[in-house]
């Protein structure tokens, strides 16, 4: 492989960049064509002083020009640092919603490389890195984030062999004093640039990004290399028409559920209600037939003091009538003392001396 030196190679100081950085083909060119730049920027994704990288090998290199397919083009840069650590680069532009299985796939299949007979001591570390132009985890964004296997009680590292790191282009502003000493925050700003003003600005900076915007001058200048750019873009942007298409009847098919959701949480409630007005008509109705029993009860109790009024009535007639009957007994007593005293009389006799 070829690597050129361009430090002093010439590119723009204003205008429009022809390709942008995150076009993943230029991402790829750029990293094979310059080994100087691969370095810078393993240096600052991995913590590392230029003394501590000796070599620098990229092991999947493209014919810079072919044309590829989507599914024959080799996203990954995989490359072997100092002889012994694997690394995968890759710049991913489109949120395709698999990162952290398509990460975890490559980080264990890149492990996984030992020949037969070899012993497990041999198993080489193994880094996986993802430039991402979207935050992985909404709910936890990270400009630069990195996962290791840990005890999940006491946060013991069980294994440095194994190692994952997300860049995220979208959240410089999340850049942490560490980040922007390795100049990590100066890398995403490069491959968010779509200016050659921001690249001038960030290659005062940084003598890798300046070499790099060399080599992306230089690069873009090549029709074929430009034309593969080109027709990547064109894929990002039929991606990007698919997965608005995918998110939008997502969104209506997620409103449609919230909807459904919302109906049934009403109907849900309309039967708890007809179910409290059901349980109150049956309280109503045991009532209503309580009282009718009450009501039974008191009929009957009026039916046996009317039964008694009756009663009495009948021994109050009789008695009136055993009275009258008296009357007419002491009124015919009366009318015989009347005539026995008239005859007493009349012989010269007075009664009350008798």
């Amino acid at each position: 492989m070829t690597h050129i030196k361009t430090s002093n190679q010439p590119f723009p100081t204003s205008g429009p960049l022809a390709i942008p950085m995150t076009n993943d083909y230029l991402f790829r060119a750029l990293l094979q064509q310059n080994n100087h730049v691969l370095k810078g920027l393993i240096c600052s994704l991995l913590r590392l002083s230029t003394e501590e990288i000796r070599t620098v090998e990229i092991t999947n290199p493209i014919e810079l020009g072919t044309s590829f397919t989507d599914k024959s083009f080799i996203l990954d840069v995989r490359v072997i640092l100092n002889d012994l650590v694997i690394i995968n680069l890759e710049l991913q532009v489109i949120n395709q919603h698999n990162w952290v299985e398509r990460s975890l796939s490559y980080l264990c299949r890149s492990f996984d490389h030992l020949q037969a007979g070899r012993n497990y001591l041999d198993a080489r570390p193994v880094v996986q890195i993802g430039l991402l132009n979207y935050t992985l985890f909404s709910e936890h964004p990270e400009f630069y984030a990195t996962y290791q296997l840990l005890n999940v009680k006491n946060h013991s590292l069980y294994s440095d062999k194994l190692r994952l790191s997300v860049l995220d282009l979208t959240q410089i502003n999340l850049a942490t004093e560490e980040d922007r000493y390795h100049q990590l925050d100066c890398w995403a700003g490069f491959f968010k640039a779509t200016t050659w003003e921001e690249v001038n600005m960030l290659a005062l900076k940084n003598e890798s990004i300046k070499e790099a915007a060399g080599t992306v001058y230089q690069l873009t200048q090549e029709e074929r290399i430009r034309m593969e750019c080109e027709a990547r873009e064109d894929y990002y942007r039929t991606q990007q028409d698919i997965q608005y298409l995918i998110d939008r009847q997502t969104a209506e098919n997620e409103a449609l559920i919230q909807k459904a959701k919302a109906l049934l949480d009403e109907r849900n409630i309309l039967t708890d209600q007809n179910n409290t007005l059901a349980d109150e008509i049956n309280a109503l109705t045991d009532e209503n037939n309580s009282l009718a029993s009450q009501n039974n009860a008191l009929a009957d109790e009026n039916n046996s003091l009317a039964s008694q009024n009756n009663a009495l009535a009948d021994e109050n007639s009789s008695l009136a009538s055993q009275n009258n009957a008296l009357a007419d007994e002491v009124k015919e007593l009366t009318g015989k003392l009347s005539k026995l005293q008239h005859l007493l009389e009349s012989q010269g006799l007075d009664l009350s001396e008798l």
